[in-house]
């Protein structure tokens, strides 16, 4: 592996392959570190992703890492456990260094922060042996897979609301499971009963199983529940915490006054706070599915060449003075 690169891509999923996959095929020199566990790992198959529709996650890293060694992009299996910038000179251009948790320091020109992020569930005994399978987060990504079926929603903050409905549009047998009253006003619960969705106001304590299957939730006062898929959303933390030696902390991302996850702030082009360091997919939106992480990695990593083009041209342009 050679010590110096043009970038450095910290992570590769959708977001980090795409990103050195425009910067490879622009003859940068590029190194993907990839320390694995993606945050899709248990899910069957891949959706909305045009011509790769249902593809295993495994399967479609699998061929990007294929596609970006095509042309010269380095893919390594580890972690980054630190790092450190320092203002790139004419004698050291290199600007940032991240250390391995092998030990071993790498160094780029750029880096591109594309780690991914963990779901932190719902603290409900049984909810995590079902994620990704019995028990669902996204209408869009799972919504087509649990159709017709018996739908139930954890209602844990307002915006759960806009959740159940999108399910209600799957499905004619949905059940909110309301574990505080307070969160629904009455013109919400009244959409409810328009559309026919059942409310039953308490906390779900646990998260039935029949084998591999989930089967339903019980109640607090002992009830059970039958379901065939339970939907309930997570709280998005990025996979960032070796970007603190870069100057980089995660903030809530809001949406609509719910805070959703603790993301990096970007901009349009993918560009942090900190000059020379980006950031694409899950790392920097909590909200993005795998074909919006693939769109943002390309993005930013056409970002990533034309800065790095601005800095050959003014180095060549201040040699030939």
């Amino acid at each position: 592996m050679s010590e110096h690169f043009d970038v450095i891509v910290v992570g590769g999923g959708p977001a980090g392959l795409s990103a050195a996959l425009i910067l490879g095929r622009s003859r940068r020199s590029v190194l993907v570190v990839d320390a694995g566990g993606p945050r899709n790992a248990r899910a069957e198959g891949v959706h909305n992703l045009l011509g790769q529709e249902g593809t295993a996650p495994r399967d479609l890293v699998r061929v990007g890492r294929q596609e970006v060694a095509r042309y010269g992009v380095t893919v390594t299996d580890g972690r980054i456990v630190a790092a450190s910038a320092s203002p790139a000179t004419a004698d050291d251009p290199v600007g940032f260094r991240l250390t391995l948790a092998s030990g071993e320091v790498v160094a780029a020109r750029r880096v591109v922060v594309a780690g991914g992020a963990v779901d932190v569930l719902p603290d409900v005994p049984g909810l995590a042996e079902q994620w990704g399978r019995g028990v669902v987060h996204c209408p869009f990504c799972h919504g087509w897979e649990v159709r017709d079926r018996r739908i139930g929603v954890l209602v844990t903050m307002a915006a759960a609301a806009h959740q159940v409905q999108l399910f209600r549009a799957l499905s004619n047998d949905v059940t909110a499971f309301v574990a505080d009253p307070d969160l629904l006003d009455d013109t919400v619960l009244a959409g409810f009963v328009a559309r026919g969705i059942r409310v039953i106001e308490s906390p779900v304590v646990r998260v039935v199983s029949a084998g591999d299957a989930l089967s339903g939730v019980e109640l607090a006062d002992g009830t059970v529940v039958g379901l065939d898929a339970l939907a309930a959303a997570s709280r998005v933390e990025a996979r960032v915490e070796w970007a603190a030696g870069l100057g980089l902390t995660p903030a809530d991302q809001d949406v609509n006054g719910t805070v959703i996850g603790r993301v990096l702030a970007v901009d349009a082009l993918g560009r942090t706070d900190v000059p020379g360091v980006y950031a694409a997919g899950n790392a920097a939106n909590a909200m993005h599915t795998v074909v919006a992480s693939a769109a943002a990695g390309s993005q930013t990593g056409a970002a990533v060449h034309g800065d790095l083009l601005q800095a050959d041209v003014a180095a060549a342009v201040s040699a030939a003075g």
